[in-house]
Protein backbone atom coordinates (compact mmCIF):
# COMPACT_ATOMS: atom_id res chain seq x y z
CA UNK A 1 0.00 0.00 0.00
CA UNK A 2 2.97 2.60 0.81
CA UNK A 3 4.09 1.55 -2.46
CA UNK A 4 0.76 2.26 -4.28
CA UNK A 5 0.79 5.90 -2.56
CA UNK A 6 3.92 6.87 -3.62
CA UNK A 7 2.93 5.91 -7.35
CA UNK A 8 -0.48 7.11 -7.07
CA UNK A 9 0.78 10.82 -5.90
CA UNK A 10 3.56 10.71 -8.52
CA UNK A 11 0.51 10.52 -11.30
CA UNK A 12 -1.03 13.76 -9.91
CA UNK A 13 2.99 15.02 -10.15
CA UNK A 14 4.13 14.02 -13.04
CA UNK A 15 2.60 17.05 -15.50
CA UNK A 16 3.59 19.72 -13.38
CA UNK A 17 7.08 18.06 -13.06
CA UNK A 18 7.33 17.90 -16.69
CA UNK A 19 5.75 20.90 -17.44
CA UNK A 20 8.38 22.28 -14.49
CA UNK A 21 11.57 20.59 -16.89
CA UNK A 22 10.53 21.76 -19.68
CA UNK A 23 10.24 25.45 -18.58
CA UNK A 24 13.17 25.92 -16.00
CA UNK A 25 15.28 22.30 -16.93
CA UNK A 26 15.59 19.37 -14.50
CA UNK A 27 19.02 20.68 -12.04
CA UNK A 28 16.58 22.53 -9.27
CA UNK A 29 13.71 19.44 -9.36
CA UNK A 30 16.25 16.57 -9.68
CA UNK A 31 18.31 18.32 -6.42
CA UNK A 32 14.80 18.86 -4.86
CA UNK A 33 14.01 14.74 -5.51
CA UNK A 34 17.23 13.88 -4.18
CA UNK A 35 16.45 16.24 -0.30
CA UNK A 36 13.49 14.96 -0.05
CA UNK A 37 14.62 11.25 -0.78
CA UNK A 38 17.52 11.41 1.60
CA UNK A 39 15.13 12.80 4.37
CA UNK A 40 12.68 10.24 4.30
CA UNK A 41 15.50 7.57 4.30
CA UNK A 42 16.80 9.11 7.48
CA UNK A 43 13.33 9.67 9.41
CA UNK A 44 12.39 5.83 8.78
CA UNK A 45 14.55 5.31 11.83
CA UNK A 46 11.86 7.00 14.03
CA UNK A 47 8.81 5.37 12.42
CA UNK A 48 6.49 3.61 14.56
CA UNK A 49 3.10 3.27 13.21
CA UNK A 50 0.90 2.26 10.22
CA UNK A 51 0.37 6.34 9.66
CA UNK A 52 3.46 7.70 9.54
CA UNK A 53 5.40 4.66 7.69
CA UNK A 54 2.56 5.91 4.76
CA UNK A 55 3.27 9.15 5.60
CA UNK A 56 6.91 9.07 5.12
CA UNK A 57 7.62 6.17 2.53
CA UNK A 58 4.90 6.60 1.03
CA UNK A 59 4.84 10.32 0.58
CA UNK A 60 8.20 11.72 1.12
CA UNK A 61 9.73 9.03 -0.53
CA UNK A 62 7.82 8.67 -3.15
CA UNK A 63 7.68 12.37 -4.08
CA UNK A 64 11.28 12.44 -4.20
CA UNK A 65 11.52 9.64 -6.25
CA UNK A 66 9.14 10.78 -8.52
CA UNK A 67 10.17 14.36 -9.50
CA UNK A 68 14.25 13.61 -8.97
CA UNK A 69 14.39 9.75 -10.81
CA UNK A 70 12.68 9.15 -13.68
CA UNK A 71 10.62 12.11 -15.58
CA UNK A 72 13.51 14.86 -15.41
CA UNK A 73 16.24 12.70 -16.28
CA UNK A 74 14.29 11.38 -19.30
CA UNK A 75 14.03 14.82 -20.05
CA UNK A 76 17.26 16.00 -20.24
CA UNK A 77 18.70 13.35 -21.80
CA UNK A 78 16.50 13.84 -24.83
CA UNK A 79 17.16 17.65 -25.30
CA UNK A 80 21.13 16.43 -25.01
CA UNK A 81 20.70 13.68 -26.94
CA UNK A 82 19.04 12.80 -30.87
CA UNK A 83 20.69 10.35 -33.13
CA UNK A 84 22.45 9.00 -29.85
CA UNK A 85 19.39 9.30 -27.92
CA UNK A 86 19.09 5.35 -27.78
CA UNK A 87 22.90 4.32 -26.52
CA UNK A 88 22.71 7.79 -24.13
CA UNK A 89 19.26 6.08 -22.22
CA UNK A 90 20.90 2.74 -21.99
CA UNK A 91 23.70 3.52 -20.45
CA UNK A 92 21.07 5.89 -17.64
CA UNK A 93 19.16 2.18 -17.13
CA UNK A 94 22.12 0.24 -17.41
CA UNK A 95 23.42 2.39 -14.21
CA UNK A 96 20.34 1.89 -12.60
CA UNK A 97 20.14 -2.06 -13.38
CA UNK A 98 24.00 -2.17 -12.18
CA UNK A 99 23.14 -0.06 -9.16
CA UNK A 100 20.31 -2.78 -8.61
CA UNK A 101 22.76 -5.59 -8.87
CA UNK A 102 25.06 -4.35 -5.75
CA UNK A 103 22.59 -2.79 -3.80
CA UNK A 104 19.88 -5.66 -3.84
CA UNK A 105 22.23 -8.15 -1.65
CA UNK A 106 23.85 -5.80 0.30
CA UNK A 107 20.43 -3.86 1.53
CA UNK A 108 19.35 -7.32 2.51
CA UNK A 109 22.92 -8.37 4.16
CA UNK A 110 22.34 -4.93 6.54
CA UNK A 111 19.07 -5.37 6.85
CA UNK A 112 19.93 -8.87 8.54
CA UNK A 113 22.39 -7.69 10.52
CA UNK A 114 21.95 -3.75 11.60
CA UNK A 115 17.95 -3.54 10.83
CA UNK A 116 15.86 -1.88 8.82
CA UNK A 117 15.75 1.53 10.72
CA UNK A 118 20.01 1.83 10.73
CA UNK A 119 19.86 0.21 6.86
CA UNK A 120 17.14 3.59 5.88
CA UNK A 121 19.57 5.94 7.68
CA UNK A 122 22.97 4.46 6.02
CA UNK A 123 21.19 4.98 2.37
CA UNK A 124 19.38 8.40 2.79
CA UNK A 125 23.55 9.43 3.93
CA UNK A 126 24.43 8.07 1.00
CA UNK A 127 21.78 9.28 -1.01
CA UNK A 128 22.98 13.15 -0.09
CA UNK A 129 27.01 12.36 0.05
CA UNK A 130 26.45 11.21 -3.67
CA UNK A 131 23.39 12.29 -5.13
CA UNK A 132 23.42 15.99 -4.24
CA UNK A 133 26.53 17.21 -5.44
CA UNK A 134 25.99 15.11 -9.12
CA UNK A 135 22.74 17.13 -9.33
CA UNK A 136 24.24 20.10 -8.63
CA UNK A 137 27.51 19.82 -10.97
CA UNK A 138 26.00 17.34 -13.62
CA UNK A 139 22.94 19.04 -14.74
CA UNK A 140 22.50 21.67 -17.07
CA UNK A 141 19.17 23.47 -16.82
CA UNK A 142 18.83 23.61 -20.65
CA UNK A 143 19.77 22.22 -23.93
CA UNK A 144 22.84 22.28 -25.36
CA UNK A 145 22.24 25.04 -28.37
CA UNK A 146 21.72 27.59 -25.09
CA UNK A 147 25.21 26.85 -24.38
CA UNK A 148 26.75 27.48 -28.02
CA UNK A 149 26.55 23.58 -28.76
CA UNK A 150 24.80 20.58 -30.57
CA UNK A 151 22.79 17.28 -29.45
CA UNK A 152 24.84 14.06 -29.58
CA UNK A 153 28.45 16.33 -29.08
CA UNK A 154 27.95 17.36 -33.00
CA UNK A 155 30.06 19.98 -34.39
CA UNK A 156 28.63 22.79 -36.31
CA UNK A 157 30.42 24.14 -39.58
CA UNK A 158 30.08 27.76 -38.08
CA UNK A 159 30.59 28.90 -34.52
CA UNK A 160 27.59 31.14 -33.31
CA UNK A 161 26.98 32.89 -29.98
CA UNK A 162 23.67 33.55 -30.86
CA UNK A 163 21.43 31.57 -28.76
CA UNK A 164 18.17 31.97 -31.82
CA UNK A 165 20.82 30.61 -34.22
CA UNK A 166 22.06 27.53 -32.68
CA UNK A 167 18.48 26.80 -31.57
CA UNK A 168 17.78 26.63 -35.53
CA UNK A 169 20.01 24.69 -35.94
CA UNK A 170 19.64 22.16 -33.62
CA UNK A 171 15.94 21.97 -34.88
CA UNK A 172 17.42 20.87 -38.46
CA UNK A 173 19.57 18.72 -36.62
CA UNK A 174 17.13 17.12 -35.43
CA UNK A 175 14.84 17.16 -38.45
CA UNK A 176 18.14 14.90 -40.27
CA UNK A 177 17.10 11.96 -37.54
CA UNK A 178 13.03 13.10 -38.91
CA UNK A 179 12.36 14.39 -35.55
CA UNK A 180 9.69 16.80 -35.46
CA UNK A 181 8.69 18.96 -32.78
CA UNK A 182 5.55 18.77 -31.27
CA UNK A 183 3.08 21.19 -28.73
CA UNK A 184 1.74 19.32 -25.87
CA UNK A 185 -1.60 20.03 -27.70
CA UNK A 186 -0.55 18.77 -30.72
CA UNK A 187 0.68 15.69 -29.44
CA UNK A 188 -1.77 14.47 -27.59
CA UNK A 189 -4.54 14.99 -30.53
CA UNK A 190 -2.69 12.28 -32.67
CA UNK A 191 -3.94 8.49 -32.03
CA UNK A 192 -0.53 7.39 -31.71
CA UNK A 193 0.40 9.40 -28.60
CA UNK A 194 -3.00 7.28 -26.67
CA UNK A 195 -2.39 3.82 -28.60
CA UNK A 196 1.21 4.16 -27.20
CA UNK A 197 -0.61 4.87 -23.95
CA UNK A 198 -2.79 2.16 -23.94
CA UNK A 199 -0.14 -0.30 -24.85
CA UNK A 200 2.64 0.52 -22.36
CA UNK A 201 -0.18 0.95 -19.46
CA UNK A 202 0.00 -2.99 -19.41
CA UNK A 203 3.75 -2.56 -18.95
CA UNK A 204 2.80 -0.42 -16.04
CA UNK A 205 0.63 -2.82 -14.86
CA UNK A 206 3.27 -5.90 -15.15
CA UNK A 207 6.56 -4.19 -13.81
CA UNK A 208 5.66 -3.26 -10.40
CA UNK A 209 3.99 -6.32 -9.31
CA UNK A 210 6.90 -8.10 -10.52
CA UNK A 211 9.05 -5.38 -8.13
CA UNK A 212 7.24 -6.04 -5.50
CA UNK A 213 5.54 -9.64 -5.07
CA UNK A 214 8.46 -11.88 -6.58
CA UNK A 215 10.61 -12.12 -3.33
CA UNK A 216 7.01 -13.11 -1.45
CA UNK A 217 6.10 -14.99 -4.33
CA UNK A 218 9.88 -16.99 -4.23
CA UNK A 219 9.92 -17.10 -0.26
CA UNK A 220 6.01 -18.97 -0.37
CA UNK A 221 7.71 -21.80 -2.64
CA UNK A 222 10.35 -22.35 0.37
CA UNK A 223 13.33 -20.13 -0.84
CA UNK A 224 15.05 -18.09 1.78
CA UNK A 225 14.54 -14.97 1.80
CA UNK A 226 18.48 -14.04 0.87
CA UNK A 227 18.58 -16.79 -1.72
CA UNK A 228 15.15 -14.98 -3.05
CA UNK A 229 16.59 -11.76 -3.39
CA UNK A 230 19.53 -12.93 -5.51
CA UNK A 231 17.12 -14.24 -7.67
CA UNK A 232 15.86 -11.40 -8.28
CA UNK A 233 19.46 -9.63 -8.79
CA UNK A 234 19.22 -12.52 -11.99
CA UNK A 235 16.19 -10.85 -13.01
CA UNK A 236 17.89 -7.37 -12.85
CA UNK A 237 21.49 -9.21 -14.05
CA UNK A 238 19.42 -10.44 -17.20
CA UNK A 239 17.93 -6.60 -17.99
CA UNK A 240 21.54 -5.03 -18.29
CA UNK A 241 23.14 -5.96 -21.29
CA UNK A 242 19.19 -5.60 -23.15
CA UNK A 243 19.39 -2.16 -22.17
CA UNK A 244 22.72 -1.52 -23.55
CA UNK A 245 21.52 -3.55 -26.82
CA UNK A 246 18.06 -2.08 -27.45
CA UNK A 247 19.65 1.03 -27.11
CA UNK A 248 21.99 0.40 -29.59
CA UNK A 249 19.23 -1.06 -31.79
CA UNK A 250 17.05 1.81 -31.27
CA UNK A 251 19.43 4.47 -32.84
CA UNK A 252 20.71 2.08 -35.68
CA UNK A 253 17.01 1.84 -36.66
CA UNK A 254 14.22 3.90 -38.41
CA UNK A 255 11.78 5.90 -36.36
CA UNK A 256 9.04 3.42 -38.06
CA UNK A 257 10.51 0.51 -36.88
CA UNK A 258 11.12 1.44 -33.02
CA UNK A 259 7.81 -0.42 -32.30
CA UNK A 260 8.09 -2.86 -33.66
CA UNK A 261 11.37 -3.23 -31.31
CA UNK A 262 9.21 -2.62 -28.35
CA UNK A 263 6.33 -5.40 -29.90
CA UNK A 264 9.37 -7.75 -28.96
CA UNK A 265 10.14 -6.46 -25.74
CA UNK A 266 6.64 -7.20 -24.35
CA UNK A 267 6.51 -10.32 -26.22
CA UNK A 268 9.75 -11.71 -24.64
CA UNK A 269 8.04 -10.53 -21.00
CA UNK A 270 4.97 -12.23 -22.23
CA UNK A 271 7.12 -15.44 -23.06
CA UNK A 272 9.07 -15.33 -19.67
CA UNK A 273 5.96 -15.94 -17.65
CA UNK A 274 4.02 -18.50 -19.62
CA UNK A 275 7.29 -20.86 -19.91
CA UNK A 276 7.07 -20.69 -15.84
CA UNK A 277 3.53 -21.34 -16.19
CA UNK A 278 3.39 -24.33 -18.68
CA UNK A 279 6.30 -26.17 -16.34
CA UNK A 280 5.99 -24.88 -12.67
CA UNK A 281 9.82 -25.75 -11.79
CA UNK A 282 12.65 -24.61 -10.10
CA UNK A 283 14.64 -24.49 -13.32
CA UNK A 284 11.68 -22.60 -15.16
CA UNK A 285 11.65 -19.68 -12.67
CA UNK A 286 15.80 -18.81 -13.39
CA UNK A 287 14.24 -19.39 -17.24
CA UNK A 288 11.68 -16.92 -16.39
CA UNK A 289 12.92 -14.09 -14.94
CA UNK A 290 15.87 -14.00 -17.55
CA UNK A 291 13.38 -13.99 -20.60
CA UNK A 292 11.27 -11.66 -18.77
CA UNK A 293 14.47 -9.61 -17.65
CA UNK A 294 16.08 -9.05 -21.18
CA UNK A 295 11.90 -8.11 -22.23
CA UNK A 296 11.92 -5.79 -19.89
CA UNK A 297 15.22 -4.40 -19.95
CA UNK A 298 15.05 -3.52 -23.64
CA UNK A 299 11.52 -2.24 -22.93
CA UNK A 300 13.12 0.14 -20.60
CA UNK A 301 14.89 2.10 -23.30
CA UNK A 302 12.78 1.83 -25.91
CA UNK A 303 9.55 3.34 -23.92
CA UNK A 304 11.48 6.53 -23.02
CA UNK A 305 12.53 6.89 -26.58
CA UNK A 306 9.67 5.75 -28.49
CA UNK A 307 8.15 9.01 -27.60
CA UNK A 308 10.86 11.68 -27.79
CA UNK A 309 11.55 10.05 -31.56
CA UNK A 310 7.84 10.52 -32.25
CA UNK A 311 7.17 13.75 -30.93
CA UNK A 312 10.32 15.84 -30.11
CA UNK A 313 12.08 17.60 -27.58
CA UNK A 314 10.63 20.73 -26.97
CA UNK A 315 7.35 19.46 -24.47
CA UNK A 316 8.90 15.88 -23.97
CA UNK A 317 8.79 16.70 -20.47
CA UNK A 318 5.05 17.90 -20.40
CA UNK A 319 4.48 14.81 -23.10
CA UNK A 320 5.97 12.23 -20.79
CA UNK A 321 3.79 13.88 -18.00
CA UNK A 322 0.67 13.45 -19.11
CA UNK A 323 1.26 10.04 -20.00
CA UNK A 324 2.63 8.97 -16.74
CA UNK A 325 -0.45 10.21 -15.22
CA UNK A 326 -2.55 8.82 -17.61
CA UNK A 327 -0.24 4.84 -16.70
CA UNK A 328 -0.81 5.56 -12.98
CA UNK A 329 -4.15 4.11 -12.15
CA UNK A 330 -3.12 0.41 -13.55
CA UNK A 331 0.94 1.14 -11.62
CA UNK A 332 -1.33 1.65 -8.30
CA UNK A 333 -3.67 -1.24 -8.40
CA UNK A 334 -2.20 -4.01 -10.10
CA UNK A 335 0.45 -4.80 -6.74
CA UNK A 336 -3.09 -4.45 -4.56
CA UNK A 337 -4.96 -7.08 -7.10
CA UNK A 338 -1.93 -9.16 -7.15
CA UNK A 339 -1.90 -9.21 -3.60
CA UNK A 340 -5.87 -9.85 -3.39
CA UNK A 341 -4.99 -12.68 -5.71
CA UNK A 342 -3.01 -14.26 -3.28
CA UNK A 343 -5.22 -13.76 -0.59
CA UNK A 344 -8.08 -15.57 -2.14
CA UNK A 345 -6.40 -18.21 -4.02
CA UNK A 346 -3.36 -18.97 -2.24
CA UNK A 347 -1.36 -18.39 -5.00
CA UNK A 348 -0.38 -15.92 -7.32
CA UNK A 349 -0.82 -17.81 -10.39
CA UNK A 350 -3.91 -16.56 -11.78
CA UNK A 351 -2.47 -12.93 -11.82
CA UNK A 352 0.36 -13.77 -13.83
CA UNK A 353 -1.31 -15.66 -16.09
CA UNK A 354 -3.36 -12.93 -16.71
CA UNK A 355 -0.06 -10.39 -17.03
CA UNK A 356 1.05 -13.05 -19.36
CA UNK A 357 -1.81 -12.67 -22.29
CA UNK A 358 -1.70 -8.55 -21.64
CA UNK A 359 1.61 -8.79 -22.90
CA UNK A 360 1.10 -10.55 -25.28
CA UNK A 361 -2.18 -8.44 -26.62
CA UNK A 362 0.26 -5.42 -26.08
CA UNK A 363 2.49 -7.10 -28.65
CA UNK A 364 -0.29 -7.27 -31.05
CA UNK A 365 -1.29 -3.91 -31.16
CA UNK A 366 2.09 -1.92 -30.87
CA UNK A 367 2.39 -2.13 -34.88
CA UNK A 368 -0.27 -0.35 -34.95
CA UNK A 369 1.55 2.54 -33.38
CA UNK A 370 2.94 4.41 -36.13
CA UNK A 371 5.13 7.76 -36.02
CA UNK A 372 2.31 10.17 -36.10
CA UNK A 373 2.35 12.97 -39.34
CA UNK A 374 4.15 16.10 -38.66
CA UNK A 375 1.72 19.52 -36.94
CA UNK A 376 -0.06 21.57 -39.76
CA UNK A 377 2.49 24.65 -37.87
CA UNK A 378 5.54 24.01 -36.20
CA UNK A 379 5.58 26.28 -33.55
CA UNK A 380 8.92 28.08 -31.55
CA UNK A 381 11.10 25.98 -29.60
CA UNK A 382 10.13 27.89 -26.93
CA UNK A 383 6.23 27.14 -27.52
CA UNK A 384 5.28 24.12 -25.19
CA UNK A 385 1.89 24.29 -25.34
Amino acid sequence: MAASIGRFEGGFEAPITGWITDRFGPKWIVFTGVVLISISLILMNWINSLWAFYLVWGMILGTGVNIALSLPLDTAISNWFVKKRGMALSLKWIGSGLSGVIALPLISWLITVQGWRTTCVIGGLVMAVVGLPLAWFCLRPRRPEYYGLLPDGATSEEESADVSQMIDRGVAYAAEAKEVEFTIRQAIRTPTYWLLIATQAIHSLVAPVINIHSIPFLTDRGIDPLKAAGIMVILVASSIPARFIGGLIADRIGTNRLRFLMAGAYLLQATGIAVFLLNQTMAMIYVWFVVYGIGFGTGLTVNSLIRARYFGRKAFGSIQGISMMALTPVGVLAPIYAGWVYDTHDTYLPAFRLFAILLAVAAVILPLARPPKPPAQITDIRKIA
